[in-house]
C-alpha cells in the first residue's frame, strides 16, 4: 500500500476568512473550532497584532486545497406503486 502524504493547505470546504485554521485542522485531524479557539487565545495573550501578521502570512503561503470530488448519486426508480389495502371508515 503506498504511503500517502499529507500537505499542509488552506482548506477550501471548512472555511470561515481564508481557511487557515480548517487547513491546520483537517492536517492534524481535529475539530477546526479547536483550532480556531486556540490560534485567538495565542493571538490575545501574545498581542493581537502578531496573530494577525501569522495569519496573513499563513494565508499567503499555505497554498488553497482543491474542491473535493463529489460523490456520484445514484438515482432508482421508486417502486411500483403497491395497491392500498386500508379500510376507510
Amino acid at each position: 500500500m503506498p504511503l500517502v502524504q499529507k500537505r499542509l493547505m488552506r482548506s477550501s470546504v471548512d472555511v470561515k476568512i481564508a481557511g487557515v485554521c480548517g487547513g491546520i485542522a483537517e492536517y492534524m485531524d481535529v475539530d477546526p473550532t479547536v483550532v480556531r479557539l486556540v490560534w485567538v487565545l495565542v493571538s490575545f495573550f501574545t498581542g493581537i497584532v502578531p496573530g494577525l501578521i501569522a495569519y496573513l502570512v499563513a494565508w499567503l503561503v499555505m497554498p488553497q486545497a482543491s474542491l473535493p470530488v463529489p460523490a456520484t448519486v445514484i438515482v432508482t426508480p421508486p417502486p411500483a406503486a403497491a395497491p392500498n389495502f386500508t379500510q376507510h371508515a
